[in-house]
């Protein structure tokens, strides 16, 4: 056995892995704490989907038992697409998407109106707008090509 086999290995190896994953950890928690009473205020009223649930995740969130699901799909989504750079990074990116056009639903639809199934209100709205940008931004940035700002090494002659 070398030095080298006996390290514990690390779950992640590169920025975009770490990032994926701690997006995949938050989502989770959140998925998990949006069906914890107390936690989510108005428990009573947590409905499966549509603008009528009343649940709010910290009082300020309005969910549903089909948002709390989305959240805890996106939390395993970051621990598995975590484990390779490539698909971290698109991990980010594509879900970075998908939070805009939540964000774009959420302010076209109307928050009292039926089509509003996810439930949204401004609070989602703004929250989806960080984590678009923040996922997306983290996607690009952390794989970018650093080795093009590197000076060549100088010759000796």
């Amino acid at each position: 056995m070398t030095a080298q086999s006996m390290r514990p290995s690390r779950m992640t190896e590169t920025p975009v892995q770490t990032a994926a994953l701690i997006f995949g950890v938050v989502f989770g928690v959140v998925g998990i704490l949006g069906f914890i009473p107390g936690v989510t205020t108005n428990y009573d009223q947590l409905m499966f989907a549509g603008h009528g649930s009343g649940a709010m995740l910290l009082g300020i969130f309005q969910v549903s038992i089909l948002h709390n699901i989305v959240h805890l799909l996106f939390g395993v989504g970051g621990f598995v697409f975590s484990r390779m750079a490539t698909s971290a990074r698109s991990y980010l990116i594509w879900g970075g998407a998908v939070y805009a056009v939540l964000l774009v639903y959420g302010l076209v639809v109307p928050h009292d109106h039926g089509a509003n199934f996810v439930p949204l209100n401004n609070a989602d709205n703004w929250l989806h707008l960080v984590l678009a940008v923040a996922m997306i931004a983290a996607g690009f940035l952390l794989t970018r090509d650093r080795s093009a700002h590197i000076a060549p090494p100088s010759r000796q002659l």
